[in-house]
């Protein structure tokens, strides 16, 4: 516990000093996603009953989460194991590299949490749209520690920036808008949508929008995110010795 604990102390020491980086990063995506698709078309849509603006928010903050949770662990695991060549250090050191994945998980998490409470802060001042839940909170967590754990896999298994870039733009991209972020997934073709079914983000943004769901819907989205981190953290946990 004293190496977790070490671990989350260098990250919480990094945050501060990129505090005003990490916050603005954190907001310009949202904002203006909220500002062209909520605020410039929420007033003239409306989509299974209810308002575009209140139908978006959820998808954005699930989008948000993703991509900051992914990218603050994957480029951290990559550029220290390719540049700085600090993750050598780590595996000699007595550190169990079991803990240390999971301090950089629990870290890249928190720096998604983060993220989606400015998003919450920011839209509680313009619109009541947004319903808050423990449900809500507790899957807007969840899916920061699915994409954490993506994140460290894919920073330990990609050799090249490049390649870290391409796998952004091959999958967590089309990712953010194929899962029902901006539409209902029910509008892609079938074939499609199966595929879509599988994506741990779509069921985070199901489970968002889990009004007029049942519990059994609620528990399987929630079921699956678990599902997806336990096996991520699992193989994370039997390469992390071998990535060097």
């Amino acid at each position: 516990m004293i190496g977790l604990y070490g671990l989350l102390w260098q990250e919480f020491v990094v945050f501060k000093r990129k505090f005003f980086t990490v916050t603005i990063g954190a907001l310009i995506s949202p904002i203006l996603y909220l500002i062209a698709f909520g605020w410039g078309l929420g007033n003239s849509l409306e989509i299974d009953g209810m308002s575009y603006m209140a139908f978006i928010i959820p998808g954005i903050i699930a989008m948000n989460t993703m991509m900051v949770s992914f990218n603050s662990t994957a480029n951290s695991i990559n550029i220290s194991r390719l540049y700085y060549k600090t993750f050598e250090e780590y595996m000699v050191s007595p550190i169990n590299m079991t803990v240390y994945t999971l301090g950089k998980i629990i870290a890249g998490a928190l720096y998604g949490a983060y993220s989606a409470a400015l998003i919450i802060i920011v839209v509680s001042l313009f619109t009541s749209d947004l319903v808050l839940t423990p449900y809500f909170i507790m899957i807007a967590v969840l899916n920061c520690f699915v994409f954490s754990a993506a994140g460290f896999f894919v920073g330990l298994m990609i050799n090249s920036h490049s390649d870290m870039a391409k796998f952004s733009s091959f999958v967590i991209t089309p990712m953010s808008f194929l899962c029902g972020t901006f539409f209902p997934i029910a509008k892609m073709p079938e074939l499609l949508r199966g595929f879509i079914y599988l994506l741990p983000l779509t069921h985070t943004n199901l489970a968002l929008r889990s009004a007029g769901e049942t519990a059994v819907q609620m528990m399987l989205h929630a079921g699956v995110l678990l599902a997806y981190f336990i096996v991520l953290f699992v193989l994370e946990a039997r390469v992390c010795k071998n990535v060097e």
